[in-house]
C-alpha cells in the first residue's frame, strides 16, 4: 500500500514535471517566435486587383490622372500617401521585420504594384502567402504608393464623391468615402494571443473607446484629413464643394497644433510655494492624440528659468503607449490624450530656494519615433524624428512685481 501512494506520488511529479517543461517550452518560443501583432483581415489580405481597367485609363498612374486632375495631384504628391513605398523609415522598419508580405498591401495597395501575385496562403493566419511572380508588376507605379487608384478604382469601376455615366471614365458614387480609409486605417488585434486594448493603427477603436462616446461616434475620417474646397474637379469644370488631398497628420506640426490646447497658469498651491499648472486637451482628433504606430508619443517638459535663460530645474513627462510585447502582448496602460479628456501637471515653485527664478515655461514635443527604437532598427534618418507643438511661458517677475 506504502507503494502503491509512493508510486502516485512519482507519477503526479512526474506529470506536474512535464507541464512545467511544456509552459517553458512554449514561454520560451513565444519569446523567439515572429511577431504578428494584427489579426490579417479580409479587406487587406490581398492587394486590390486592377483585373478590369475602365476606358481611356491605361496605366493607372497618378501622373495619368493629372492630365485632368491636376490640383488634386498637386496636393498628393506632397502626402505620407504618395511616399508610402519610398519612405526611408518605413524601408528600414520593414526590413527589419522581415519584409513581410502583408505590408505591401497597404504601402503598395494595387496588385500591379507588387513583383509577386498571392495565389493563396500557407497558414490559416495568412502570414504566409503563397507567391508567384507577377507579369504585370510595374515598377514605377510601385514608388508612387497609395496613389489614386488605390482608392478610386474597384471591380473595374471608378468611384468618387460624384456618380457621373456622361465623363470620359463613367463613376461610381461612393456611399461613404470613409470606407476606403478603413481597409488600412483600421487594423485589428482580436485573438487569443494579442491582448493590445486598441490595435496598432486602430483609430477607429480609439474612437469608440473614448469615455462618453458613442458605439458609432466620430467615424468620419475624411471630415479633418480631407477639408472641404469649393473648386472644379477637373480643369475648367463645374465648380463644385470636393475634398482636399492632403490626409495631414502626426507628420505636420501645424495639423497637431490644431487638436492640442494648452493651458499655462498660476493656481492655489501649498504654503508657501506657487503652484503652476500645465492642462493640456485634445480638442481636436477625435481618436487618441497621438494616435498611430505605439512608437508615436509626446513629451512634456516644465522648467524653471533664470533671468539668462539657464534651466534651474524641470520636470519631465510622456504621454505614450506603454506594451509589453513578449511573450504576449499586453497592453500595460495608456497615458495618451483621448478626446475632450484634460491631463493636469502641477509644478511648484519655492521663492525661498528658487531665488533667481524668473519664468516657468512648458514645452510639448511631438515624437514620430522612440530614440531606443530608432537605435535599434538602426534607421539613420536624416530629418528629425520630433518637433515642438507647444512651447508657454509665465512670467515669475510680472507675478512679484519685478521690473
Amino acid at each position: 500500500m506504502e507503494a502503491g501512494r509512493l508510486s502516485g506520488r512519482k507519477l503526479k511529479a512526474i506529470a506536474l514535471g512535464t507541464v512545467l517543461v511544456a509552459l517553458a517550452a512554449f514561454l520560451a518560443w513565444r519569446l523567439v517566435r515572429p511577431m504578428n501583432i494584427f489579426v490579417v483581415s479580409e479587406t487587406f489580405e490581398r492587394p486590390v486587383s486592377t483585373a478590369s481597367v475602365p476606358p481611356p485609363l491605361v496605366s493607372l498612374s497618378a501622373k495619368e490622372c493629372a492630365s485632368c486632375h491636376r490640383d488634386f495631384y498637386e496636393e498628393w504628391s506632397t502626402t505620407i500617401h504618395s511616399r508610402a513605398w519610398t519612405d526611408p523609415y518605413f524601408q528600414t522598419d520593414w526590413a527589419f521585420d522581415g519584409k513581410q508580405q502583408i505590408c505591401k498591401n497597404c504601402h503598395t495597395p494595387l496588385d500591379r504594384q507588387q513583383e509577386h501575385k498571392i495565389l493563396g496562403f500557407e497558414d490559416q493566419e495568412k502570414w504566409h502567402p503563397i507567391l508567384e511572380p507577377n507579369p504585370a508588376f510595374d515598377p514605377e507605379l510601385q514608388h508612387e504608393g497609395v496613389t489614386c487608384a488605390a482608392c478610386h478604382l474597384r471591380n473595374g469601376k471608378i468611384l468618387g464623391p460624384y456618380g457621373d455615366i456622361s465623363v470620359p471614365h463613367p463613376v461610381e458614387r461612393l456611399a461613404d468615402p470613409n470606407e476606403i480609409c478603413f481597409r488600412c486605417h483600421v487594423v485589428g488585434g482580436n485573438r487569443w494571443d494579442t491582448f493590445l486594448r486598441f490595435p496598432p493603427c486602430g483609430t477607429v477603436a480609439e474612437i469608440r473607446g473614448t469615455p462618453g462616446a458613442t458605439k458609432d461616434a466620430g467615424l468620419d475620417c475624411i471630415a479633418c484629413h480631407m477639408p472641404l474646397a469649393e473648386r472644379p474637379l477637373v480643369a475648367g469644370g463645374k465648380v463644385r464643394t470636393a475634398r482636399r488631398h492632403l490626409w495631414r497628420g502626426g507628420h505636420d506640426p501645424e495639423m497637431v497644433k490644431q487638436g492640442l490646447q494648452a493651458v499655462l497658469r498660476e493656481g492655489s498651491g501649498p504654503p508657501g510655494k506657487r503652484r503652476f499648472t500645465l492642462t493640456l486637451t485634445n480638442t481636436g482628433a477625435a481618436h487618441y492624440l497621438p494616435t498611430g504606430t505605439p512608437d508615436r508619443y509626446l513629451s512634456v517638459s516644465i522648467r524653471l528659468l533664470d533671468r539668462n535663460g539657464v534651466v534651474l530645474r524641470q520636470d519631465e513627462h510622456s504621454l505614450k503607449r506603454t506594451i509589453l510585447w513578449r511573450p504576449f502582448i499586453v497592453e500595460l496602460w495608456d497615458t495618451r490624450l483621448p478626446r475632450w479628456q484634460p491631463k493636469v501637471f502641477s509644478f511648484d515653485v519655492d521663492p525661498s530656494r528658487d531665488s533667481t527664478a524668473m519664468t516657468v515655461e512648458a514645452q510639448v514635443r511631438y515624437h514620430l519615433l522612440d530614440e531606443a527604437r530608432r537605435r535599434r532598427i538602426d534607421y539613420r534618418n536624416k530629418e528629425p524624428i520630433s518637433y515642438e507643438v507647444v512651447r508657454t511661458r509665465a512670467a515669475l517677475a510680472i507675478i512679484q512685481g519685478v521690473d
